[in-house]
């Protein structure tokens, strides 16, 4: 055997991959009274500390090797919960990474939802939001919150990815082929627009519910979805 293809098949039988739970945070108030909700921060509804709490129960038989969280305290709470329930609270540090954030909404942040997305039917030229939402996509409505945004804070579609793809590169670097088992707690739009970029035949997914885990293993050079947007773990305290 000559040294390339032997190294060549080497590499193969020590690819190990790596798996990633994705989460998306609890139900904080925001959630709840329907506002607008990037970069802004709240707290963990009642509600929402539960069904986290059920989430890392039923995530007990697994075992992380890292932990990853936005920088946003949403997020962190809810991965310190899920040790908790995990068992794992004592032993693993979370890293937080400010790549990983939701879209940010400008001065459109914490503006009723209903509101908001009437601002941007207007700036869109549609009549209704239903309407709107029928006739574009997640990256036009971004774009049109930055057109919207007086301030200019808004960030639009290439703004976010090219954050979030940052940091999805770093972690993609670090874990791959390891046989790692990761935790990445971040927000629906964050772990929507990454699960689409890594498996091509997702399109159109439904948005992210909270405290909804989706899996995502890599393998032999490429990702496979395991579950999306999965709550059927969810597990009452016994």
């Amino acid at each position: 055997m000559d040294r390339e293809n032997g190294e060549r098949e080497e590499t193969i039988m020590t690819s190990k991959g790596v798996k990633i739970y994705f989460v998306r945070h609890g139900e904080t108030y925001l959630n709840y009274y329907g506002r607008m909700q990037g970069w802004s921060n709240a707290p963990l509804t009642d509600h929402g500390i539960e069904n986290v709490r059920r989430c890392g129960r039923g995530l007990r038989e697994v075992t992380f090797d890292a932990v990853y969280t936005s920088d946003l305290t949403r997020t962190q709470d809810t991965a310190s919960l899920i040790l908790e329930e995990n068992g794992q609270i004592d032993s693993m540090d979370m890293i937080q990474m400010r790549e990983f954030r939701e879209v940010f909404f400008g001065s459109m942040e914490g503006e009723y939802g209903s509101v908001a997305y009437d601002n941007i039917r207007k700036v869109l030229g549609y009549e209704s939001t239903k309407e709107m939402f029928k006739n574009t996509d997640t990256p036009e409505r971004m774009n049109a919150f930055r057109e919207a945004d007086p301030e200019g804070h808004a960030e639009d579609f290439m703004m976010f990815w090219s954050r979030v793809e940052k940091g999805l590169m770093k972690l993609i670097e670090k874990h791959r082929d390891t046989g790692d088992t990761i935790l990445l707690v971040a927000h629906g739009g964050t772990i929507r627009y990454i699960l689409e970029n890594l498996i091509p035949d997702l399109t159109n997914p439904n948005p992210l519910l909270n405290a909804s885990v989706s899996i995502a293993r890599y393998e032999d050079g490429l990702f496979h979805l395991d579950s999306y947007n999965d709550v059927s773990h969810f597990r009452d305290e016994e």
